[in-house]
């Protein structure tokens, strides 16, 4: 059995948010084809107890705590030379010797990073004769120039200035590796744009979603108050373009939907808020509920699912999940980024505050009045069809397969990479 050295910037368990789902699917995918090899960090002290389940889908580990001041300073230092901070973020001495010396006894011939941090592990002379991928899923350095437009002075200079160096290290990255692969077609195809030298390298795989746990479930099953009706936000609260939604939310529209209807609840649900959202919380009939132990209550006794980001790349996680679930999501364009989905027949598209407001209460009205089994079930089984149909995870990751040299069964699965036509031919490394 082939041996796989796979780079990750954090531990792929629990699949509790968007990189770990991701990450996880991959892990999984990839024990069953090669042996593998995983370095990662653990960023977070309950992540521990996980480290067996992952270990065990493995041939060695090396799982590093990452405590999150020391990588900040070092993060900081980056400023003082032309480095993005990303990359110094996860820059640590000790999985590298790991690397070298996993690499220097010659079994291992592929190796796959996730995120574009990690691929420094293998840049250097060791790593030339690997067949490499690295997975990007999102592009990184445009979610900077994002911040960088939405941010103040000084900071706002300091994502600028991340934002162009990043795009910089992805060009190396993926000028030097053999494929670079992102999270949608979307994703790949503007980074085809910012690395015009890599464009025939760079294809994509979509996500998934596990749709026999996301399925439809009984309204009933909810956590909510007896007579309510409420929207929901899922995701993790500690991320910045989670607090933009959500504060933007509150602040432009839920005032307008409050005073129509006296009764609504916004229930923002997800793990670590930070102060700036505990403190909506204050705000009458919004909820803060923290970490929960299963989201899909939450998201079955909803009338609504809102995704109302501003700031997004890649492809959002809680909006596949709410449609698997037959659920009416009401979303802006950036949260669609990457999904295929037909606004008004699968989802509902929002581009200002008018536009959330008269969707929301329109649903919140047929839903009061006995019409959601009207157009709204309509959307909401579209949706989970949708769903079904492109977003399986053993289907899409045939896509990850065909990057790293896997036998393609069929000519399909060698597409589903979604590399540049024509598919590059895949070569085993010279020794």
């Amino acid at each position: 059995m082939r041996e796989l050295l796979f780079l990750a910037h954090r531990l792929p368990y629990p699949p509790n948010k968007g990189d770990k789902i991701r990450s996880w699917h991959m892990l999984q995918y990839l024990s069953r084809h090669f042996r593998v090899h995983l370095g990662c960090f653990i960023d977070d002290d309950d992540d521990w107890q996980h480290a067996k389940t992952v270990a065990a889908l493995c041939a060695s580990t090396r799982f590093i705590e990452l405590r999150r001041g020391t990588a900040r300073w070092r993060a900081l230092q980056a400023l003082l030379s032309r480095q993005a901070m990303s990359v110094q973020y996860y820059r640590d001495a000790r999985l590298l010797q790991w690397v070298d010396g996993l690499l220097s006894c010659g079994k291992v011939r592929h190796a796959l990073a996730f995120s574009g941090p990690m691929a420094q592990y293998i840049d250097g002379s060791a790593g030339r004769a690997l067949h490499r991928v690295i997975d990007f899923v999102d592009v990184d350095s445009d979610k900077w120039r994002q911040y960088g437009d939405s941010k103040p002075w000084p900071l706002s200079l300091l994502y600028r200035r991340e934002a162009q160096l990043l795009l910089q290290y992805e060009r190396h990255i993926a000028q030097q590796f053999t494929a670079a692969s992102f999270v949608s077609p979307a994703e790949a195809a503007l980074f085809r744009q910012c690395a015009p030298m890599a464009r025939r390298k760079t294809g994509f795989f979509n996500n998934g979603v596990d749709t026999d746990y996301f399925a439809p479930m009984p309204a009933q099953s909810a956590f909510y108050p007896p007579g309510v009706q409420v929207l929901v936000f899922t995701g993790a609260m500690d991320y910045w373009p989670n607090i933009d939604a959500v504060q933007w939310f509150v602040r432009h529209v839920w005032p307008a939907l409050r005073r129509q209807f006296p009764q609504l609840q916004f229930y923002i649900v997800g793990s670590a808020p930070v102060p700036a959202v505990t403190a909506l919380a204050k705000i009458p009939g919004v909820v803060v509920t923290g970490k929960v132990p299963d989201i899909r209550p939450y998201l079955a006794g909803a009338a609504l699912a809102v995704a109302p980001l501003r700031i997004a790349r890649g492809v959002q996680n809680k909006v596949l999940e709410a449609m698997a679930m037959s659920k009416i999501v009401l979303a802006t364009p950036q949260a669609l980024e990457g999904i295929a989905a037909q606004p008004g027949l699968e989802l509902l598209l929002a581009r200002d505050d008018a536009e959330f407001i008269h969707h929301a209460a329109r649903v919140l009205r047929n839903a009061r009045g006995g019409g959601a089994e009207g157009s709204g079930a309509a959307i909401g089984a579209a949706a989970r069809q949708l769903v079904l149909q492109d977003y399986n995870w053993e289907r899409n990751l045939r896509g990850l397969g065909a990057m790293l040299g896997l036998p393609a069964g069929t000519e399909a699965e060698a597409a589903a990479s979604g590399l540049a036509a024509p598919l590059l031919p895949v070569r085993e490394p010279s020794t």
